[in-house]
């Protein structure tokens, strides 16, 4: 045996909440080095190619329902994590469980596009595959709670105008 044998191997392990580095939405890649980013984007493609049947399945049906002006993008990298459909200007982003990663892992990537302002709503795959036309329904409806938060957010003053009016002021 060699000295390079008797060396702990290194693993990978989860941070605790206290160590994990926050998130710093600076430029394209979050603060992600080029190369990791040219990673991520190639593990996508890879992904895109070869789709899961769940996957596959919702990725139909949103390509037949009307989603107006907005669209989902599949595998699409944000951040340091590749999500499985993503709707960039409704900061959407769904997600289908199939059993492939971690929980804690999953619980902490979603945190983490929730502290930037992005909603992560599951799906188990086994729900998509038994009816993928309902769990379009349920990501439209969901697209629509969004669009009306988004729109809500966006004009603060339009509900103080309207209130003025309901009490019969006038300008």
């Amino acid at each position: 045996m060699s000295d390079t044998d008797d060396a702990p191997r290194k693993t990978l392990r989860l941070r605790a909440d206290t160590e994990a580095p926050k998130l710093q939405k600076k430029g394209r890649g979050w603060n992600i080095a080029e190369s990791r980013l040219d990673t991520l984007h190639d593990a996508a493609r890879e992904m895109r190619r070869s789709p899961t049947p769940a996957q596959a399945a919702l990725a139909a049906e949103l390509a037949k329902a009307d989603l107006g002006r907005y669209r989902f993008k599949r595998y699409a990298v944000i951040g340091s994590a590749i999500v499985d459909f993503a709707c960039q200007p409704l900061k959407l982003v769904v997600a289908l469980d199939e059993g492939t990663n971690p929980p804690e892992i999953e619980r902490r990537r979603d945190r983490s596009l929730g502290e930037v302002g992005i909603k992560v709503i599951r799906y188990p795959a086994a729900d998509v595959l038994a009816d993928p036309e309902g769990a379009a329904r349920a990501v439209l409806a969901e697209m629509k709670a969004r669009w009306h938060e988004q729109r809500a957010s966006s004009r603060p003053n339009q509900n103080r105008h309207r209130q003025g009016a309901a009490r019969g002021y006038q300008r």
